[in-house]
């Protein structure tokens, strides 16, 4: 029974615990099929050890890096289930449609919003031109106090569609796992979820056309860094 952290296969548990649509259950038995055992809790510690530090790491990297679709924003919640009680996860992504931050909150007021977009500039280095949002009351003043009075905020539900279609990622992944124990099991999976799929990510603007080839090529060559990242940890 391999249930050490430091069991190198660990890694690409891990990867493929936030990557895939599996279960811990799932997971023992894949790797159980190629003759390597260990338990489910085995696999849920190794999550816990080694994701927070592939989603710090990944974040650390696009500090700074503010491209001209970082200059514009969506920003919208989608709901987990944390102990039976639905939460409200934040997410935004800029223009070309990467990642800007993730945050995991149970109320969805001016104080979560306030938190939401002190961690993103945090994550981004950068304050938005312009934000679109929902129409929910709290976020004109908590751009006004925590960003600049000059940033541009729309409230477009059309104009949001390209977020709420970037929802289903973690949506559908999450869906399998029929919730979480507690809120800090539930932010570590989804900002390392998000972290990873924004990395893996093949397109540099929204919409754009990827060749198999080349697809093929980032992912091998992105899923390799990831793997580096999760077997230092």
């Amino acid at each position: 029974m391999l249930n050490r952290a430091q069991y190198p296969g660990a890694a690409l548990v891990v990867l493929w615990r936030l990557r895939y649509r599996l279960t811990l259950r799932d997971l023992t038995e894949m790797f159980l099929i190629r003759g390597i055992l260990f338990s489910h809790e085995a696999a849920r510690a190794w999550e816990a050890k080694l994701a927070p530090s592939l989603a710090d790491e990944l974040r650390q990297r696009r500090l700074g890096k503010s491209g001209v679709g970082r200059r514009s924003c969506h920003i919208d919640e989608t709901s987990v289930k944390v102990r039976g009680r639905w939460c409200y996860l934040y997410r935004a992504i800029d223009r070309d449609g990467d990642l800007v931050d993730t945050m995991l909150s149970e109320r969805r007021d001016m104080a979560a919003a306030k938190a939401f977009f002190r961690s993103a500039k945090s994550a981004t280095g950068i304050v938005p031109d312009k934000i679109t949002t929902d129409g929910h009351g709290s976020y004109p003043r908590a751009i006004r106090s925590t960003l600049d009075k000059r940033v541009t905020h729309r409230t477009s539900a059309s104009m949001n569609k390209r977020l709420e279609q970037d929802h289903r990622g973690i949506e559908g992944r999450i869906r399998c796992m029929r919730g979480f124990k507690n809120s800090t099991s539930a932010d570590r999976f989804c900002q390392a979820h998000d972290e990873l799929c924004n990395h893996l990510r093949p397109r540099v603007r929204h919409n754009q056309h990827v060749s198999a080839n080349r697809r093929r090529m980032l992912q091998l060559r992105r899923a390799t860094s990831a793997l580096a990242i999760l077997a230092a940890g």
